[in-house]
Parts: C-alpha cells; structure tokens; sequence
C-alpha cells in the first residue's frame, strides 16, 4: 500500500513563491527592454503563465510568453520552441519548468537556446529535488527539497493548485 502523498506546497504558497520568483527575474532583467519567459510544455508552461501575470503587474517591459516543447523520456529529440530564433536573439532568456530532478529536460531544453546569441540566460523552477545527473542548475527556485530517488513530485496549477511529495 502506497503512504498517503504529503502535501509540500499550497495554492497559497505557490503563489507567493512565484511572485517571489517574479520579482527576481525583474531585478536580474532590470535594463532589458523584453524578457522571454518560455515554460516547457505541460506545468513548466502553466508555471511560465503564471509569472508571466505577475511581471504584467509589477513591470512595464515587454514580457514574451513562449511554450517550449521536448520529448522528456528522449530529451535529445527535437525541441520545438513557439518563437522563432530572432524573436529571442539578443534577448534575456527565462526557461521554466515546474520541478527539477535529473536535470536532464532542463539541459537539452536550454542548449537548444544556446544555438542562438542572448543577452543573458536563466532558469526557474518551483521546486528543486537536488537529484543532479547534468550541470545544470536553477537560478530562480521556489523550494529546494532533499528528497530520496524513490520519491515523486507532483505538482498540480488546477484548482485547488498545490505540489505534493509522492
């Protein structure tokens, strides 16, 4: 019999864990004209969305959604990005996913970003299970857990949103 899940995050805490993320891709991206905030398809997007509403009301730049997709069990498959390369060339670039375990969707997501000269290039998740394979880290993170390799992380943007420890 599975244990109960654990509750890790609440719709609230969420909230304001983006908001907090919000404001420091605001202070990173001070002088930028455009900020591109690209989730990766599923929660990374919804997440993207959801910071995208909170850089609306706190900043008068030019805040450019994009929805990155990859295949996440073959991550050396094409990634497909909703922008073209120049709409995001010379640009600061903010890529977005919900949880960050491996590291590996986050790694072949960014290094097809990689192919084109940005002003600057940085990563946001909501939570980050410590669980490195590759070089890759979070700049911006809502939590940071240590969690064993057996344990899930589902987080969920319906109503009620919350994360939970599987």
């Amino acid at each position: 019999m599975e244990p109960e899940p654990t509750l890790i995050l609440s719709k609230q805490d969420i909230e304001i864990k983006i908001k907090r993320i919000s404001l420091q891709i605001l202070e990173a991206c001070l002088d930028d004209e455009t900020i591109v905030i690209a989730g990766i398809d599923k929660n990374g997007f919804k997440m993207a969305e959801l910071i995208l509403d909170n850089l609306n009301k706190l900043s008068q730049q030019n805040i450019v959604l994009a929805k990155v997709k990859i295949d996440k069990k073959n991550p050396l498959n094409t990634v497909e990005v909703s922008l073209t390369p120049s709409e995001y060339e010379n640009k600061s670039v903010i890529l977005v996913d919900d949880v960050l375990n491996t590291g590996s969707t986050l790694m072949f997501a960014a290094k097809h970003f990689l192919d084109v000269p940005l002003r600057q290039f940085k990563t946001a998740v909501l939570v980050d299970r410590n669980h490195k394979k590759y070089p890759i880290k979070a700049d911006f993170k809502g939590i940071s857990l240590s969690t064993s390799l057996n344990e899930r992380v589902k987080v969920d943007f319906k109503t009620p949103a919350n994360a939970k420890l599987i």
